[in-house]
């Protein structure tokens, strides 16, 4: 009972370590949420870019290192990237910009075109782009959780991920009901639509600058 007492507080540990910055992104996220940019979006995208983050980290079970450290970094260029488009695309009338992003479907007549439908929803683009930003802000959780990967046996792996799992579902609410405060999300719906490219370019650059930072 020991052992698994101290696998879920190492897990937890872990996970609080390696998450904190991310709740900021999620809040303005969440603060976010329109016709076309839905919550659920939110949590698949957290899900599918943290999954990537554990899937990368798993060869560390196996005592290896596939993606080398000094290449971490460069995940920085992504929330740059996307940081600037949006900056392109805030001139961008809302009512375009709705048009734009949310496109109204026909009714599905068959069974295949409702798989299409969701398929569609689960890999939306506004699922992705979540995505890609938890990826780009994963270089810390690489360089954690493969070490903790490979020191670790097989049941003390699956409570790990289990734990890690879990407590994504945690950090998302916890994001929503920040976004959702009336007195919080009144000042983040007023800036957060300006604010949000310069805080994607603005861990961009931190992403990028870490390793000498750290040194």
């Amino acid at each position: 009972m020991g052992w698994f007492i101290g696998a879920i507080a190492v897990a937890t540990s872990a996970f609080i370590a390696t998450n904190l910055d991310d709740i900021v992104v999620l809040v303005i996220f969440f603060s976010q949420v329109s016709a076309w940019f839905r919550p659920h979006h939110i949590l698949i995208g957290q899900y599918l870019g943290f999954s990537v983050l554990v899937l990368a980290s798993l060869p560390g079970y196996l005592g290896r290192q596939v993606i080398p450290e000094a290449w971490l970094s460069w995940l920085g260029v992504i929330p740059i990237g996307m940081g600037m488009w949006l900056l392109l695309q805030q001139d961008m009338d809302e009512t375009d910009a709705d048009t734009l992003h949310w496109v109204s479907e026909p009714r599905a007549t068959t069974k295949k075109v409702r798989w299409k439908q969701v398929l569609r929803r689960l890999i939306a683009p506004e699922s992705l782009q979540v995505a890609a930003v938890t990826v780009a802000n994963g270089g810390d959780n690489i360089s954690i959780y493969v070490p903790l990967f490979a020191s670790t046996n097989g049941a003390e792996l699956v409570i790990t991920l289990a734990v890690f799992y879990l407590l994504t579902a945690v950090e998302n609410g916890a994001a929503y009901w920040v976004a959702s405060h009336p007195a919080i999300a009144s000042l983040i719906r007023r800036y957060g639509q300006r604010l949000v490219p310069f805080v994607l370019i603005g861990l961009g650059f931190f992403i990028l600058t870490e390793p000498w930072l750290s040194r």
